[in-house]
């Protein structure tokens, strides 16, 4: 499967038949524009600007923003609903994080998730090969919450998403807090350029990869 970074916590994702989903398009209110990118499918974990910008997806795709099983051709999604902050959802409402089942890997999205890790929640997400995690905090979980999530989920892969890049006007936290409590505990740390690709050799449980892409 092939993962390209579009910015902020948007992402297509390309199973090896051609199928491509895109997860939370934002639009450039955030600072920057989204580029063009075409779909079968758009999942959105929640119904804010910078991640229901489904206008900016063509190619007719499906919409998934709801906690239930989706079938696409050659990926299974499931969907989890938690909340978008840390007192069940009363200050920013609910957040919707998303499982796909694509060659092989289980990758989990968790979209702007704000609540504090639970074991109901994990037991929920589990198993997780690739993680794609918001750590730039204020309206989502933050470094250390992140990274309370990656001990306990123990993907193979970790991506951080949802933080301060060039360009973003959002209140958020760089990412380098979260790179550093990954460093500090052993992961290896890379960063990657536009696209990378990822096998059932990437999922040996040796050691949790963390990729920053660009």
């Amino acid at each position: 499967m092939k993962i390209k970074y579009l910015g902020h916590s948007c992402f297509l994702l390309t199973e090896s038949t051609g199928t491509a989903i895109v997860t939370d398009p934002y639009d450039g209110s955030i600072g920057y524009s989204m580029p063009a990118v075409t779909a079968d499918a758009v999942t959105v974990s929640h119904r804010h600007y910078d991640h229901d910008n489904i206008k900016a997806v063509s190619g007719n795709p499906v919409i998934l923003d709801k906690e239930q099983g989706y079938e696409l051709p050659g990926v299974v999604i499931n969907a989890i609903n938690s909340s978008h902050d840390d007192a069940g959802g009363a200050l920013r409402g609910e957040n919707v994080i998303f499982k796909f089942r694509m060659d092989g890997l289980d990758v989990c999205h968790l979209g702007d998730l704000g609540e504090e890790c639970s074991p109901e929640l994990i037991e929920a997400i589990l198993p997780v090969n690739v993680l794609l995690i918001p750590v730039g905090g204020n309206y989502t979980i933050d470094a250390k919450m992140a990274k309370e999530y990656v001990d306990r989920l123990m993907p193979d892969v970790v991506i951080p998403m949802h933080y301060r890049t060039k360009g973003c006007e959002l209140d958020i936290d760089k990412v380098d807090a979260f790179v550093s409590l990954c460093e500090d505990d052993g992961a290896e740390c890379e960063e990657a350029e536009g696209e990378i690709e990822l096998t059932r050799d990437d999922a040996d449980g040796e050691v949790t990869r963390l990729i920053v892409m660009k």
